[in-house]
């Protein structure tokens, strides 16, 4: 079959050549059926003074994919034409993640007008595993793009490329993005930050923190507060204060919660009783990242009175930070483990984990429900460990890779090398 495929395009190859006859998307499609053997065509098709032939170029190069897709997709970002850099980035993302062409912005692709429409939404939480190290010429590239690209839609693409891949190099271009006058670009460029955790960013971004547009500006306070800028906190407490936008209250106390300071103390106690279900919730992170252990009385009560999920999520990440930290069928610590059984509420309930496992005595406490929960436990422990493991974690991890269920072992597998690159 690869010997039929590669006389295939040296016949078309010489066809085209004899006839001179220009080339058609159509017959770059025809070329790209070759595989890897096309590459090298391909790559000179780059070239084609016909902005279709080169997008289409593009295309059967990241479908071809690794390994040797990776230069003439760098390439590619330095045409002209803003949907050839757009297919050009995805093709990137594309070949340390792939299937990313299916679900990134370039999928639903359209021109309308003169203009290009690309997809943005308000659930880009796609990023690389740990292990993953992307090649630096790479993120060089997608950089470049954020900074000069040929259109707003190419550089905000390229901004979330560069989040996905966890590009630190490409930071200065993030921050430089910001500034412009564009909100997807400005957007993009933040939730790039905000997965690359480079904390020396953070102090950068705060000018946005007031900004007219919405997403914008939540997204601001969300940076903020990963990013641990401790500097933000009297300008988001002025955000809490000031603002009407329930969206914005929320993020804004979730943000002073990241960034525990016993002057936000009063904070807490203003809306742990609130009648808003997510402000309750981030009052008690709140008191859960002070870690004061005359707060548990307060705590308690809480968890007891409380009875919407939420809410009771957090009461059960403060609680286990102030130290209860068995395990029994009502715990909190075991309420959190549930939880990862949940569709509705398993994001919330992750990351607590996480955070909670960076204590050795709660890391611990999870290396018997790992080995005992359901799928989606030993699952979402195992991701945790990954994250917040350390060297006696990986033998565990490493026990869960033979788990009888596939998804389970490949979860844990995965967890072993992420979390043996991070240690």
């Amino acid at each position: 079959m690869g010997l039929c495929r590669a006389s295939l395009l040296a016949a078309l190859t010489v066809s085209l050549l004899a006839g001179q006859q220009p080339v058609r998307p159509k017959d770059v499609r025809e070329i790209g059926k070759a595989g890897p053997s096309a590459l090298p065509r391909l790559q000179e098709l780059l070239k084609d003074p016909d902005r279709d032939v080169r997008a289409e170029a593009v295309k059967q190069i990241t479908e071809i994919g690794p390994p040797r897709s990776l230069d003439p997709l760098i390439l590619a970002t330095q045409d002209n034409d803003a949907e050839v850099q757009m297919l050009a980035t995805d093709g990137i993302v594309n070949f340390y993640m792939p299937g990313y062409v299916k679900t990134g912005i370039t999928a639903p692709l359209r021109r309308v007008g003169s203009s290009l429409k690309g997809k943005f939404t308000d659930t880009n939480d796609q990023v690389i595993e740990a292990y993953i190290t992307p090649r630096p010429d790479a993120i060089a590239a997608l950089g470049k793009l954020v900074r000069s690209g040929s259109s707003m839609d190419a550089r905000a693409n390229a901004a979330r490329a560069v989040g996905i891949l966890r590009g630190k190099a490409a930071v200065p271009d993030l921050l430089d993005a910001t500034r412009s006058k564009n909100s997807e670009l400005i957007y993009e460029s933040l939730i790039a930050l905000q997965k690359i955790r480079d904390e020396s960013a953070g102090p950068h971004v705060a000018f946005l923190l007031r900004d007219l547009d919405q997403r914008v500006q939540i997204a601001a306070i969300e940076t903020a507060g990963l990013l641990r800028n401790k500097e933000a906190v009297p300008a988001l407490a002025d955000v809490l204060n000031r603002t009407r936008d329930a969206k914005v209250r929320r993020a804004a106390l979730t943000s002073i919660a990241m960034l525990p300071a016993q002057s936000s103390r009063s904070i807490y106690a203003q809306y742990l009783n609130d009648k808003d279900d997510r402000l309750r919730a981030a009052a008690a992170e709140g008191y859960a990242r002070l870690k004061n252990p005359a707060d548990m009385p307060t705590l308690e009560k809480a968890w007891q009175d409380e009875n919407k999920p939420q809410p009771r999520l957090s009461l059960a990440f403060a609680l286990v930070m102030l130290g209860k930290t068995e395990l029994s069928e009502f715990s909190p610590l075991q309420f959190l483990i549930n939880n990862l059984n949940s569709a509705a509420y398993n994001g919330e309930a992750f990351p607590f984990l996480v955070e909670l496992a960076r204590d050795a005595g709660v890391r611990n406490s999870l290396y018997a429900p790992m080995e005992t929960g359901t799928k989606a436990e030993k699952i979402g422990l195992a991701g945790v460990l990954a994250r917040s493991g350390d060297a006696s974690s990986v033998a565990p991890l490493q026990k869960l890779t033979n788990d009888p269920d596939p998804a389970v072992a490949q979860a844990a597998l995965t967890a072993v090398r992420n979390l043996q690159a991070r240690i």
